[in-house]
């Protein structure tokens, strides 16, 4: 089946381009220097987008609020329940990791009232809290999903932020899924707008801040069911806090890194939805007028963006899931190597030598990291090795310095490729390998398993869910609990779910 989803922002006028960046950043410092003319004198195309924007935001708020009761296509409602499912096996697992321990730690001690669930736990706790902790959870390792075009990882944010308010108020498993998918929706089209790679790399802003942010907030406002007027105040909170750069991929430990795409996204999208609910008002359109968004991250994006294709092209469809537990760039690499010894065996002894080329930023991301899910070479030699990754050695930080492993690793280099850089947010690897009995084996992996043009099935999805969810709740709660979530339509209280995700 022909995927419909937005392959590359690149290919598509209506989002950012290099040389406009460039043009954006000359517009900034203008700015600094004169920031009354650069408000009051916007170039003619950004005038007239910021004058479609009232309409922008009337279509806008009107389909978010009629989301709760606007039934989902089948193949809408199947995917959501995959990545529901996912979500909560990253959180599950995400909890015996450093991050997650580090979040359930602060959920203990400052957990307010006992609400919401905070994950593979025994606390319950006030929403805004709850969707903190499990956000962390969620991104605690790398086995969350991940959205290319929007350069963002929504179930983190997203799935955390709709239990959390979904919790409070009790909606049905039905009103979840529909709150869930809508965060999909909502929250890339954000970053997709402002030019989704190509923005963060010229902006220093990062997507996988921004796009997360706003879907927990439009899925918690649906949780909270929210009236049209009511979404347009809440998303100008959303944009007032909307924020994070891109020095989270400095985080050697992941816990900054796990507050940035996940904890603090769920909690301020949540926050949004119910200071808003609560009674609070605001400025009515944050998206066009002075001082709007756009202005603020890139006077060249056209708003329109932010309701392309929308009830039209579900996001959720478009999200990668990932096979392996491990960073993205990583993802093609492990593809490459299963799919080469497939074509013709070998064993770790067999190899002379393996280069893998990657894009140069994603390159950069995964050179010789010190975390150890991070690191190409050390994860392509855990696969050599092992012929498989699973989570427990993908995080087992003893095999960074092992002598099997590191012998298997310096046999492993990475070439930064500017030709693949070009390709991006496809996330191409290129894998050589060199036999010691003279064979040569290479193979190009476009698109991962995962991903909207190679999809896993739910079989697929509910084997890696095992793998993360069985170490932590045993064989028959992991059973039970993938039951329920695809059954969701038969859940009266998504609350009902609290046993099936907590421990005694």
């Amino acid at each position: 089946m022909k995927s419909n989803c937005q392959d590359s922002t690149a290919a598509d006028p209506r989002y950012v381009t290099r040389r406009s960046l460039l043009e954006l950043a000359g517009l900034a410092i203008t700015a600094a220097a004169f920031p009354s003319s650069a408000a009051s004198a916007p170039p003619a195309q950004q005038a007239k987008s910021l004058q479609a924007g009232g309409s922008v935001m009337n279509a806008l708020s009107t389909y978010m609020s009629d989301a709760a009761k606007r039934p989902l296509p089948d193949e809408a409602t199947e995917k959501t329940k995959h990545h529901i499912l996912d979500t909560f096996a990253a959180m599950i697992s995400g909890s015996n990791l450093l991050p997650g321990q580090r979040a359930v730690q602060f959920a203990r001690a400052y957990g307010g009232k006992e609400i919401s669930t905070v994950v593979a736990s025994n606390i319950l706790c006030g929403p805004i809290e709850a969707a903190l902790t499990n956000g962390m959870l969620a991104h605690a390792d790398e086995t969350d999903d991940s959205h290319s075009p929007s350069q963002s990882h929504p179930g983190c944010a997203v799935i955390p932020a709709a239990l959390a308010v979904g919790q409070l108020f009790g909606i049905s498993g039905t009103h979840f899924l529909r709150a869930v998918a809508l965060g999909y929706d909502i929250g890339p089209r954000v970053t997709m707008t402002l030019g989704g790679q190509q923005f963060e790399a010229a902006s220093h802003w990062s997507t996988h801040s921004i796009s997360p942010l706003f879907g927990a907030a439009a899925a918690a406002s649906c949780a909270a069911s929210l009236s049209a007027q009511q979404m347009r105040w809440m998303l100008g909170y959303t944009a007032q806090q909307s924020s994070g750069l891109g020095a989270w991929n400095r985080d050697t430990e992941h816990i900054q890194k796990a507050f940035h795409f996940g904890g603090m996204t769920a909690r301020s999208g949540v926050t949004s939805a119910l200071l808003v609910q609560s009674g609070w008002t605001g400025v009515d359109d944050l998206f066009s007028g002075k001082d709007n968004f756009f202005q603020a991250y890139n006077p060249h994006a056209d708003p329109s963006g932010l309701i392309d294709k929308l009830g039209e092209r579900y996001e959720v469809t478009c999200t990668n899931i990932k096979k392996w537990p491990v960073g993205s760039p990583i993802q093609a690499a492990l593809d490459a190597l299963e799919i080469l010894r497939k074509q013709r065996p070998f064993d770790a002894g067999d190899v002379q030598k393996i280069v893998v080329r990657l894009a140069t930023d994603e390159a950069a991301i995964v050179n010789n990291r010190e975390i150890p899910d991070i690191c190409v070479q050390h994860m392509l030699a855990v696969a050599l090795l092992n012929k498989t990754v699973t989570f427990a050695s993908a995080h087992d930080s003893a095999r960074l310095k092992d002598s099997a492993t590191l012998r298997e690793r310096a046999k492993i280099s990475l070439v930064p490729d500017e030709e693949l850089e070009h390709l991006m947010p496809l996330r191409v690897a290129v894998l050589e390998v060199a036999l010691v009995d003279g064979t040569y084996l290479n193979t190009r992996v476009d698109n991962v398993r995962g991903t909207p043009e190679n999809p896993m099935t739910r079989d697929e999805i509910i084997a890696k869910a095992r793998d993360l969810i069985t170490p932590v709740l045993g064989e028959q709660r992991c059973t039970n609990l993938i039951g329920k979530v695809f059954d969701l339509e038969g859940m009266t209280n998504i609350r009902d779910l609290r046993p099936l995700l907590q421990v005694s």
